[in-house]
């Protein structure tokens, strides 16, 4: 755990949070604990969802923002989720195109952060996060793929009855 805590969090999630399945389990999950805030950060055709919005932020009264830029939020944020903008996704290649470079996570942007916040990816990334990130103390992404490799290993040998 990351930030030594589940509640009292503001978590900002950006990207494609229409179509991302990653950030629907993180919303639902999340919305589990206490006093957490949520900041939406996409374009408004990658907003959210209704029944997100409806049946886990508004029916459970957690306060959540949708804004458009990264910029002027970021130094609010505990957690940056930062997602991928998906080409499968569109149907028209034009529309990916004129979204797809959307958000991209600079080390000028992260300079505006709280020291202490972390950035968090499900990977693979495209260009969504510049390379120079990765070297922030902040990044915590491949340590979140890593950690997520061995509690699917762990769940596997439960169910397979390994102990």
């Amino acid at each position: 755990m990351f930030k030594g805590q589940f509640s009292n969090l503001t978590i900002g999630i950006c990207g494609d949070l229409k179509f991302g399945r990653t950030v629907h389990s993180l919303i639902k999950a999340i919305s589990r604990y206490q006093n957490n805030k949520f900041v939406l950060i996409s374009p408004k055709e990658l907003r959210v969802p209704d029944y997100i919005r409806k049946e886990i932020l508004d029916k459970n009264n957690i306060e959540y923002i949708e804004v458009e830029k990264l910029e002027e939020v970021i130094g609010e944020l505990d957690i940056l989720y930062m997602t991928r903008i998906q080409r499968e996704r569109f149907f028209n290649e034009e529309e990916y195109l004129r979204l797809k470079d959307s958000y991209i996570l600079d080390r000028e942007k992260v300079n505006k952060a709280k020291e202490d916040m972390i950035i968090m990816h499900p990977l693979p990334r495209v260009n969504e996060i510049a390379y120079e990130v990765d070297e922030d103390k902040r990044a915590c992404y491949f340590k979140q793929a890593k950690y997520g490799m061995y509690v699917r290993m762990a769940l596997i040998m439960k169910l397979l009855g390994v102990e």
